[in-house]
């Protein structure tokens, strides 16, 4: 590989470990709990869905080990764009990032959709100024006016800050819980053996009832997309870097716990026909059991308040992770360098926030339907991005064996070919006619389109800059002593000086200067050093 300079950041750090754990946990808690709750258990059985959601997380862990490890060794704005270019170079980082900014962009444009119309759920009243209708979905100018209204907001939140937008998920992220833990508490108090024993699993046969579960686990993946935000803003993030890695995956297994705790309790609270009713009126089954619970209906608005709450989180969440994104390859040169400025006050990528912002408030006079196709496009985008950046995981332990990793994954060999294999597996769903998940024609359409658009950038771009299309420079790491340590210990398992050669021969004094740095060690990327920090 080529070497590059090294530059400082030019972001503040202003993220702590409880706002990125709110960041990742929210952007995967969304709506979905208390739209589909219904669908899950109707596929499943109420123990088959938990059990499907618990081997569905099983499966994105592997993907985000792979991630943990990767961010803690390249703390950089960007994530995938910095792994999968050091891998696979920039066409296979051009791929993997253009992917994960299609992904994040389709859900911000989905949840400008899904706000107004919840709100219209508790607000019949509220929709006014009928104006057309797309795929069968009326368009009203106080729906639009709304969604456009949230959207504006939700961009200048975030320019303002990666803080102002940490302090907002915060907020939000309680509600969500309290609301969840609010109907657990409920489930358990009130709740009926009898109502959960006949509706346990699907099927008349064990292998029946496995078949409906697995149906679940393959489609819960797609719930849990959202913890691929940290890496994102991991320039922007303080403290330990193997701090980083552990957030991830706890926020991971929290979202597991949430969801299968949410289905027992849905079922533990309402028998089969109750949650048949349910699907057959509003669809809101999560609403109902929290109504039935309490035995007031006013009950079933605070659920559905705590799913406003989740599409706010969720768009909250990828506006800042797909803004970094396209800053990312704008820095690359891979796309137009405007989206590449920062605010020179809040340090956020102004411009590529701006043009996702106007992209939500435009979004939703297409309708529903079309945002639907879009969301489902952007999923496969989203998938192939995670197996990208899994090949990614096995190829730099191979090319890359000494770069320094502060949260190194035991096994990895194991880890990565099974993140690859079941992030190639999502991948498949969407490709394999009859798996329940195949992209209908429009959705292929878009997606088509999105390709396109990145082939002319592609071409464009490399055209125009050279040998500078896809350049990259690595920024200096800032060790924690709890990294400091990491290091040393792996260096002790591995008998060898690479791990952390790049801290200096005499250790102990390192140790003691970066413990008078608030107990971080600052260490440019070093051209042409056996860490091979930079390319």
């Amino acid at each position: 590989m080529s070497q590059h300079n090294t530059k400082q950041s030019e972001f503040d750090k202003v993220l702590n470990s409880w706002d990125i754990l709110v960041i990742a946990f929210g952007a995967m808690i969304g709506w979905g709990w208390v739209i589909s709750t219904g669908d899950w258990i109707d596929r499943g059985g109420v123990i088959g869905a938990a059990l499907g959601f618990c081997i569905g997380g099983i499966m994105i862990f592997f993907v985000g080990l792979t991630y943990a490890e990767l961010t803690s060794a390249m703390p950089q704005c960007g994530g995938e764009h910095v792994f999968s270019y050091k891998a696979m170079g920039p066409t296979g980082s051009f791929v993997c990032t253009w992917g994960i900014i299609f992904g994040y962009i389709a859900v911000v444009c989905y949840e400008a959709c899904a706000f107004p119309t919840i709100v219209a759920y508790i607000f019949p009243s509220f929709l006014k100024g009928y104006l057309y209708t797309v795929g069968g979905f009326k368009i009203y100018a106080t729906w639009l006016g709304l969604a456009a209204g949230i959207a504006l907001i939700m961009t200048l939140i975030n320019i303002h800050g990666a803080k102002t937008a940490a302090k907002l998920q915060t907020l939000l992220t309680g509600i969500i819980f309290s609301v969840g833990m609010l109907l657990i508490a409920v489930s358990a108090a009130r709740g009926e053996t009898a109502n959960l024993l006949p509706q346990m699993f699907v099927g008349n046969s064990t292998g029946s009832g496995f078949s409906h579960m697995m149906h679940v686990a393959v489609m819960t993946p797609f719930f849990f997309i959202g913890f691929d935000v940290i890496p994102q803003a991991a320039e922007e993030i303080q403290g330990s870097l193997k701090k980083i890695g552990k957030i991830l995956i706890l926020s991971i297994l929290m979202a597991v716990i949430f969801y299968s705790l949410i289905i027992i309790g849905v079922g533990y609270l309402m028998n089969h026909a109750e949650i048949n009713q349910a699907m057959q009126g509003n669809g809101l089954v999560t609403a109902d059991a929290m109504m039935k619970g309490f035995g007031l209906k006013a009950m079933s608005n605070v659920v559905i308040i705590g799913g406003l709450c989740g599409i706010i989180t969720s768009w909250n969440s990828f506006l800042m992770g797909g803004s970094r994104a396209m800053y990312s390859m704008a820095d690359s040169m891979m796309i137009p360098k405007f989206f590449a400025k920062l605010h020179p006050k809040y340090k956020t990528p102004v411009n590529a926030l701006v043009m996702i912002g106007i992209i939500s408030m435009l979004a939703p006079l297409a309708g529903r339907q079309m945002l639907v196709w879009i969301c489902d496009a952007g999923n496969l985008a989203c998938c192939l991005a995670y197996c990208m950046v899994s090949i990614s995981f096995l190829i730099l332990r191979k090319t890359e064996p000494n770069m320094p990793r502060p949260y190194k994954i035991k096994h990895y060999k194991l880890v990565g070919a099974c993140a690859v294999l079941m992030s190639g597996a999502m991948v498949a769903m969407y490709l394999i006619p009859g798996s329940g998940s195949t992209l209908a024609p429009q959705e292929w359409a878009i997606a088509g389109a999105w390709t396109l658009l990145g082939v002319v950038f592609y071409f464009r771009n490399k055209r125009k800059y050279g040998a500078e299309f896809g350049r990259h420079t690595d920024v200096g790491i800032e060790y924690a002593e709890e990294d400091i340590a990491s290091l040393q210990e792996q260096e002790d398992d591995d008998n060898s000086a690479s791990a952390i050669s790049i801290l200096n021969p005499n250790r102990k004094g390192r140790r003691q200067r970066a413990g008078k740095k608030r107990g971080a060690a600052f260490v440019p990327a070093q051209a042409g050093s056996d860490n091979q920090l930079t390319l």
